[in-house]
């Protein structure tokens, strides 16, 4: 579907400017001009409203019967429910609240920002922010090209269970140049920060926002950060004794501070593309995906769940396509708690010149079900007490991104390929078909099959193959503990299945892809119809760099230089490459070329092109 760009406004005129005029005739002639220019007005207002129903599939009866307020983008006027949004602050939705940005020109006891960071009060105002006030359902539409949609239920919202908004994005195109384009302040918090009592499975049914993807619509998200602020007042004394108190600070393009759900409508093909000059979506709590088709290009962490030792980003379902590669680290999906994935379809690819992973977390991944593609240049160890079988493969030299992986099963017939969107050494696949049984891997030029992201099965063709060995193996058990074994090595007892043997419902007719970020490697995104690419990066990120003055901080606070918070004690490992060298667990292995899957957890390590 072609994003439509909706008309634009003219904003209507006040009959007091028409009293003020000069001689009767002028006034008349004014008058009656305006006058033309307000039914033109009101004409073009009902177009738009007519062209949201469309592409929202609802007659306006049925939107009122259902409770929703319909806000349409427009780089000259932004409509609610047809007529010019409010400027009073105790509607609904209105516009003209001053945006939080980090200011230039400050020192350092404003923020830990630096130049780089800032921007100008005339850049800032040249976006509108419109903040929904209420609880409800709102649908976006339309294209801004200098905005922010703000969600500020006040702040006794955190308690009251039914201060929930739910944000409908049906062909909406949000770009915000100095913050986050889609933030939330306030609204119910359904989860708790309280470390001592947190837990891996979570439920966000209750959540107080709500983001989700109206079927068959294209939706285009384009934000920066905030640099922390400091709390007003603080003293460069406070700043240099590590006692300045926060204020402010938005990493993500889509920055929620309390617990968020990511959702489809019935159809569940909704699409959502992302670009952020730092993170891509973040919460301060707990994040769950359950729909929709989604993909973040960032220049840090693509997802991220931030509370230490307490966030959960949980996975049920849906297309998960995380590219961290616009900037100088990053990884896939990250979270200082946990990740659980239960159902969908997750590709992360993690920065190629950083130590970070496709998946990262603090406290433990645990994957029970869908189909997993996680690569980057750090293993962090996925729990032996997920319900679904994986495996890691870990390289002796790098990967270069689009470089097709292939495994055979037993029989010789090519199961499933694979490739990342940047380079990489150490991977993760998950699969709910993955069974017991020895594969052979390789390196191939093209394949010919069904096409998933860039995850291919139904093989029917192949090009070039180079057959790949390893010489360790690493056995995780159900406790999360690592041992090495030779290459005949297996996992511990776990689930059957097949690896990748199976298909996802109705994939696209497989091609070679490009080589942008977006493309993830070496195949296109899952079901985009031909020539639907369309705008989604600004210039500024575009050809894979960090534009200039992006240097946002890493979460969680204070980690620079490749510095990692300590782990807590009895949370999983973190495997370095260096923990699958042959003498970590004893003599050198003699290579194998048969990847003998067996349980859960298999650790195929020093991957290489036989000699």
């Amino acid at each position: 579907m072609v994003r439509k760009k909706l008309r634009k406004s003219v904003l209507a005129v006040s009959m007091s400017a028409v009293l003020a005029a000069g001689t009767a005739g002028a006034v008349y002639a004014e008058e009656t001009e305006r006058q033309s220019a307000l039914e033109g007005s009101e004409i073009q207002a009902d177009e738009q409203r007519s062209e949201a129903q469309d592409a929202s599939g609802e007659e306006s009866e049925t939107q009122s019967a259902a409770g929703e307020t319909v806000i349409i983008l427009s780089d000259e006027g932004v409509l609610v429910d047809g007529a010019e949004i409010s400027q009073d602050e105790a509607s609904a939705v209105y516009a003209g609240a001053e945006m939080v940005y980090y200011h230039a020109g400050q020192d350092t006891a404003y923020g830990a920002g630096d130049e780089t960071d800032g921007h100008t009060e005339e850049e800032a105002a040249e976006h509108t922010v419109i903040t929904i006030t209420q609880p409800g359902t709102y649908r976006v539409t339309g294209s801004i090209s200098r905005g922010q949609i703000a969600v500020d239920l006040g702040e006794d919202s955190r308690e009251d269970e039914n201060a929930v908004v739910t944000l409908i994005l049906d062909q909406a195109d949000i770009t915000c140049t100095v913050a986050s384009a889609i933030v939330v302040y306030n609204a119910y918090e359904c989860g708790n920060d309280d470390p001592t009592t947190a837990v891996k499975d979570v439920d966000t049914s209750k959540a107080g926002f709500r983001l989700v993807l109206a079927d068959d619509s294209e939706n285009t998200v384009n934000g920066s950060h905030v640099a922390k602020i400091y709390k007003e007042g603080t003293t460069q004394e406070e700043v240099d004794a590590g006692e300045a108190k926060k204020a402010w600070k938005f990493d993500a393009a889509i920055d929620s501070l309390v617990s968020l759900n990511i959702d489809g409508e019935e159809k569940g093909n909704g699409r959502l593309e992302v670009t952020s000059d730092n993170e891509g979506i973040e919460t301060s709590l707990h994040m769950t995906i359950n729909g929709g088709e989604i993909t973040v290009n960032s220049a840090d962490d693509a997802i991220n769940t931030n509370e230490d030792n307490v966030s959960v980003m949980t996975i049920n379902d849906g297309v998960v396509l995380c590219n961290s590669g616009l900037g100088e680290e990053g990884d896939g999906i990250d979270s200082n708690g946990w990740i659980v994935i239960n159902g969908g379809f997750v590709i992360a690819s993690a920065n190629a010149d950083s130590q970070d992973s496709g998946v990262d977390s603090d406290l433990g991944i645990y994957i029970n079900g869908g189909t997993v593609l996680a690569t980057g240049n750090m293993y962090d160890e996925v729990s032996g007490d997920s319900a679904q079988p994986f495996t890691v493969l870990s390289f002796t030299d790098k990967v270069e991104a689009g470089q097709l992986l292939m495994l055979k099963n037993s029989g010789e017939e090519a199961v499933t390929a694979f490739s990342a969107a940047n380079d990489f050494q150490t991977l993760v696949y998950s699969s709910s078909l993955l069974t017991e049984g020895d594969y052979t891997l390789y390196e191939v030029s093209s394949v010919t099959g069904d096409l998933d992201g860039s995850i291919y099965t139904n093989i029917t063709e192949y090009q070039d193959e180079e057959q790949l060995q390893y010489s360790s193996t690493a056995i995780m058990g159900p406790g999360g503990g690592m041992g090495f074994g030779g290459p005949e090595g297996g996992g511990a007892g776990g689930q059957p299945g097949d690896f990748g043997g199976g298909e996802r419902p109705e994939p696209p007719e497989g091609t070679e892809g490009g080589d942008q970020p977006g493309d993830f490697g070496g195949g296109e995104r899952p079901e985009r119809p031909e020539g639907e690419e369309g705008e989604n990066p600004p210039e500024d990120f575009e050809g894979g760099e960090r534009p200039e003055g992006t240097e946002g901080e890493n979460p969680p606070e204070g980690l620079r230089d490749g510095e990692r918070l300590e782990r807590p004690e009895g949370a999983e490992g973190r495997g370095q490459m260096e923990d699958f060298e042959a003498g970590a667990g004893g003599a050198a292995q003699e290579s194998s070329t048969a990847f003998s899957i067996s349980g859960i957890s298999n650790i195929f390590a020093q991957i290489s092109p036989i000699a």
